[in-house]
């Protein structure tokens, strides 16, 4: 009985991270460029009170054994990378890719953080940067008399200036691609850092050979979250968590008749 108290106490902590996540996940279902986030479980050790194969006589053996878990805990939570819905916006730095890769800004430290949130603007300098300043890597200046600007399926960027019958390209948008995306680190801010575990970045050409994306000016991605999903998932951890309390009360209540047995 004392085990089912802790294994209930473990099912009810797992939910509670779970729950936390789904919150997050609608919290920022009309996030730019967010990744929804999936909780994996996994069961804790085993009690081994009869091992299987052992002996049982002399010619033979246990076939299953007795064995007793210990409950289960958190042990990942796996970022999703399907696209999100794509919404057409008409604003011409609002950008989005098309496949795989993500955009590469330059953070105030120097160290470069990666995102798949499209939603550019300009600086006091005319540099394209996020909504916190932080400047597209490689940088890419828009002059000051420009009547228009085209960005490319390839990254391209050009800009027509007065007097100019023909568009003039200031700079070219880089996408970087890792071995592993689920293994980058969330900052915040709709950035994302490399790890170990997502590898080492490969940057390149959108549309490019190395299976990049290609960019689409003027549109948007949503956040991929499905709120009808969400909202099915936290039913199932409500009831999940409801029952591990069960759980908590019949170990209670057993214990209660035990004790009272000695009256």
């Amino acid at each position: 009985m004392f085990r089912a108290l802790y294994t209930a106490a473990s099912g009810m902590s797992a939910q509670q991270v779970n729950l936390d996540t789904i919150a997050n996940n609608l919290a920022n279902a009309s996030t730019a460029g967010f990744r929804r986030r999936r909780v994996q479980f996994q069961d804790l050790l085993y009690q081994q009170l009869v091992v299987p194969g052992s002996a049982a006589s002399q010619q033979t053996t246990v076939s299953s054994g007795l064995q007793v878990g210990l409950g289960t805990r958190s042990a990942s939570t796996e970022t999703l990378q399907n696209q999100g819905d794509i919404i057409n916006t008409g604003n011409p730095l609002d950008l989005v890719i098309e496949g795989q890769g993500f955009f590469q800004v330059r953070r105030p430290t120097g160290e470069i953080a990666y995102t798949r949130s499209g939603e550019f603007h300009l600086d006091q300098t005319r540099n394209i940067v996020t909504a916190n300043g932080d400047p597209l890597e490689p940088s890419i200046t828009i002059p000051a008399d420009a009547t228009n600007i085209s960005i490319g399926s390839d990254g391209t960027v050009s800009v027509t200036e007065p007097g100019q019958q023909q568009a003039t390209q200031v700079g070219s948008i880089q996408l970087a691609l890792f071995p592993n995306p689920g293994g980058l680190i969330s900052d915040g801010e709709n950035l994302f850092s490399p790890t170990l575990s997502s590898g080492q970045p490969v940057v390149g050409t959108p549309g490019g050979a190395d299976g990049l994306g290609t960019i689409q000016q003027g549109m948007l991605e949503q956040s991929n979250v499905n709120v009808v999903d969400e909202f099915v998932n936290m039913i199932l951890t409500q009831r999940a968590y409801e029952a591990d309390t069960r759980v908590v009360t019949a170990s209670d209540e057993m214990f209660q008749d035990l004790n009272n047995l000695i009256r």
